[in-house]
């Protein structure tokens, strides 16, 4: 078998707006769109999705700020979204007045930029002007103007930044904390910023009063401002890598106060308390574990916690927000979740109570609060074949349902499982099964999904695309909760790290053995997909085990396990998987590596590659070189290059309805004839 070393011959192809790259690209695009866009269902299928993705009657899910609840919206006549906010009263209504604040598809125009919304900070209390960040095609890097909520225009004197990874937050009205691109120093090695500074309206960027400054070899620098009354303060940090952090409360006269809490942990202020999220065992509490100190108390050297989640086998934290005066925690116990409210008492200790009932094999999550003013919160509850229903209620009062989706796919005959495989080293690996009976219809045509990777959990959620584009047809669609996400908590995720990452690999494989098996299906008409690290997941799924499956598609994906750490923000990443340069961790990125494993001689089966000219996260060289590899080597690939939509592979519902009719029309080709 031929190695690719680092006389690549395909480097070139890493060359993201390259002349030659870009003709090669277009090639393997027509390519595709003659064999997948051309079939005679393709047309019908995409219009199905695009209906899904546009429909007006789907939920607007809104943040609330101040006396308004904010939305960004997109449908058929807002292609690229309007930014629009409306009142509680009004967003009762089934047809709620919304005040448009932004229009992106008239900003796009107007500058002739392909304009995407990237979010915006709000300032608070008054909740008067805006941050606005601009992506230009859906890239990470973004744009920052300032914005007038009341007078909905950019200010013409405000703060502005120059495109680039930009962290910007509010510290008052006349003053942010900003981390930008000011010279090749002012970036880490990962692409983000390094420094953190103090910039007063009306002063240039490059005279901003630096506060904070990183190393190089550190993924980011960050600062930020807690505006709540009587607990105004200011904090600065950096991430070390992606999972560890050193966390600073900045004093007026600029002295640092370290956290003193375990680098891998994550630790935020709230009011009087410090809130810790373990991932690693510390002070006698296991890794998993939710813990809230005195906040005061904890910088005096007081480590007395009041343990607010201890994680147990089957049960791990899947997030908590706050209220006013309360905290919501949100559980999975093998991966279905549950919902409680704990407060605080006065004498010490906290109190607990169920907040809602949530249906076996279902999901909740909660979409919105408002821990400035009030007990409010909005509560998203949905399944694999249950539309969402959005409530809001108010703690120790009552509740309302809001908003319910309507179903989207034909669910007759289909039914929600869930089971568990047998990796190699014996591990039980959950995984979740939505699709007909097949003891009564025997083995058919299955699509299994992972992603395995950074704590990343796959949680129970209603996919109208996936139900029209497989399910409806007779598919059976399966979800793998293989280790490297996060549904049991850190040590299912640490148990993939590094040279481990194959542990990940051997819970995928176990799922499709399982699966076959069970009469689920077959070798032949199971295909698997995933994207980005998930991408990374199915070049190993082509390489290790392409006897397992008839068909498989790699989105955006992570793919040569030798170069990622020079490419983008591929070295932000090295904590998940392990540093090329180094004697230690060459070894086995070397051998999990896909683009390195690719050979003439093994029969894989057909593959689709896609990513975006756009994505400045995950290097779109991965997928193309990894597509000229396979071509060369004379294996069955296709490949689609979307020229915008960033990391999610997709700028709008048109392009995403046209990329998801690809997957679907290339799976079922494969799959079901």
């Amino acid at each position: 078998m031929r190695r690719v070393s680092e006389d690549d011959p395909y480097l070139w192809l890493e060359d993201v707006e390259g002349a030659e790259a870009l003709e090669w690209v277009a090639e393997r695009n027509a390519e595709t769109r003659a064999e997948l866009a051309a079939d005679a269902g393709f047309d019908a299928l995409k219009e199905r999705l695009r209906e899904v993705l546009d429909a007006s009657d789907r939920i607007p899910y809104t943040t609330r700020r101040g006396a308004h609840l904010y939305n960004f919206w997109r449908d058929a006549d807002h292609v690229r979204g309007v930014w629009r906010r409306t009142t509680l009263e009004q967003y009762r209504k089934d047809l709620p007045e919304w005040e448009v604040l932004l229009d992106v598809d008239a900003l796009a125009a107007a500058e002739g930029e392909k304009w995407m919304w990237a979010g915006a900070r709000v300032r608070r209390p008054d909740h008067d002007r805006a941050l606005v960040c601009l992506s230009r095609d859906g890239g990470d890097a973004v744009v920052v103007r300032e914005f007038d909520l009341a007078d909905r225009t950019f200010v013409e004197d405000g703060f502005r930044v120059a495109e680039g990874k930009t962290r910007i937050g509010w510290i008052d009205d006349d003053t942010v904390f900003v981390g930008a691109e000011l010279g090749p120093d002012s970036v880490t090695d990962s692409g983000y910023p390094r420094t953190v500074r103090r910039w007063r309206r009306g002063t240039p960027l490059e005279d901003a009063a630096l506060v904070f400054e990183a190393e190089r070899a550190d993924v980011s620098a960050w600062g930020t401002h807690d505006p709540t009354p009587g607990y105004e303060r200011d904090f600065v940090g950096r991430s070390l890598d992606f999972f560890r952090s050193e966390q600073f409360l900045l004093a007026p006269d600029g002295t640092l106060v370290r956290i003193d809490v375990p680098e891998d942990a994550e630790a935020y202020a709230h009011r009087d308390h410090l809130v810790v999220t373990l991932k690693s065992d510390w002070l006698g509490h296991r890794a998993g574990s939710l813990l809230a100190f005195g906040f005061d108390a904890f910088l005096a050297g007081g480590r007395d916690a009041e343990v607010l989640f201890a994680p147990d086998p089957r049960t791990a934290l899947a997030g908590h927000s706050w209220t006013r005066r309360h905290l919501i925690l949100e559980t999975m116990r093998d991966v279905t979740t549950h919902i409680e409210v704990l407060t605080p008492t006065p004498g010490g200790g906290w109190t607990r109570e169920p907040l809602a009932d949530v249906p076996a094999l279902s999901a909740v999550s909660v979409v919105d609060t408002d821990p400035d003013v009030s007990d409010e919160y909005f509560l998203d509850v949905s399944g694999f074949l249950q539309p969402s229903t959005l409530h809001r209620g108010v703690v120790g009062g009552d509740s309302e349902i809001l908003k319910e989706a309507p179903a989207r796919f034909d669910t007759a005959g289909l039914s929600v499982t869930q089971h568990f495989a047998t990796s190699r080293d014996g591990t039980r690996v959950p995984y979740f099964v939505i699709g007909p009976d097949h003891a009564s219809t025997g083995p058919g045509p299955a699509l299994l999904y992972g992603y395995g990777g950074f704590e990343v959990s796959l949680t129970p959620y209603y996919g109208a695309v996936t139900g029209r584009g497989w399910l409806e047809r007779g598919g059976t669609h399966v979800i793998a909760n293989i280790r490297g996400g996060g549904e049991y908590g850190p040590a299912w995720h640490q148990a993939a790290l590094g040279a481990h990452r194959t542990r990940a690999f051997d819970d995928f494989a176990a799922v499709a053995e399982d699966l076959v098996a069970r009469g689920i299906t077959t070798p032949a008409m199971l295909g698997a997909a995933g994207g980005s690290n998930g991408g990374l997941l199915m070049g190993a799924m082509l390489t290790r085990h392409p006897e397992l499956f008839g068909a498989i598609v790699a989105q955006v994906p992570l793919l040569d396990m030798l170069r990622f750490h020079r490419l983008l923000a591929g070295a932000s990443w090295i904590a998940e998987y392990g540093d090329p340069d180094t004697e230690a961790d060459r070894p086995h990125l070397d051998a999990l590596s896909p683009y390195h494993r690719l050979a003439a001689d093994r029969a894989y089966p057909p593959v689709l590659l896609m990513t975006s000219t756009r994505d400045d996260r995950v290097h779109p060289g991965h997928a193309r070189k990894t597509a000229a590899r396979l071509r060369e080597l004379g294996h069955r690939v296709l490949f689609h290059e979307n020229t915008g939509g960033g990391h999610a592979g997709a700028g709008d519902n048109e392009q995403s309805a046209h990329n998801n009719a690809l997957v679907h029309t290339f799976l079922w080709r494969n799959l079901a004839t």
